[in-house]
């Protein structure tokens, strides 16, 4: 079997991390299969920001857990020391579609690298608000962008979970 369809395999949800930092080169190996994440006509409609500000962090967590419904959540994120918020230009037709291309690149590239990773949702609603909407101004990311996930990232902090089994009626041939 070859690499590519191991790590597709291999990827997992993580939930735990070591509060150490990932290196800056496997962040920029990762960034850079984000960037090369298939989208229609090419028009490359998303764009990446590396939160590692732990004050950010724990503001968007605390938004993260309200939309969710669930206050007494420790840490929406898990306690990943990087955050990659994934957004995508609301003019494109297929916005949703390539944001969410990237994010699966991002999470197939960090489990090459040995880094867990996991999508965590509700950055539409994080990025509707009045504090989101100021947070892409302070970024100088002007436009109509809508949050697509947050790929968390960080070093596994225990074992990696084992797979669900996969449900019996995946796939069906039409022949």
């Amino acid at each position: 079997m070859n690499e590519t369809i191991k790590n597709l395999l291999a990827r997992r949800s993580i939930r735990k991390f070591k509060p150490e930092q990932i290196k800056e080169e496997e962040l920029s190996l990762i960034l850079e299969a984000g960037k090369y994440a298939a989208s229609g006509k090419n028009m490359q409609p998303t764009r990446m920001v590396v939160i590692q500000n732990r004050e950010i962090l724990n503001k968007l967590s605390d938004m993260n857990k309200e939309f969710l419904g669930r206050p007494e959540m420790k840490d929406a994120f898990f306690g990943a020391p990087t955050v990659i918020l994934v957004l995508a230009d609301k003019a494109s037709p297929n916005y949703l579609y390539d944001g969410s291309l990237v994010m699966g690149n991002l999470m197939t590239a960090a489990t090459s690298l040995g880094i867990g990773s996991c999508w965590i949702n509700r950055a539409k609603q994080e990025f509707e608000t009045e504090y989101g909407k100021s947070l892409l101004r302070e970024w100088g990311i002007e436009g109509d962008y809508e949050g697509i996930g947050h790929c968390i990232l960080g070093y596994i902090d225990g074992e990696l979970p084992k797979a669900a089994p996969r449900k019996e009626d995946f796939v069906t041939y039409v022949r």
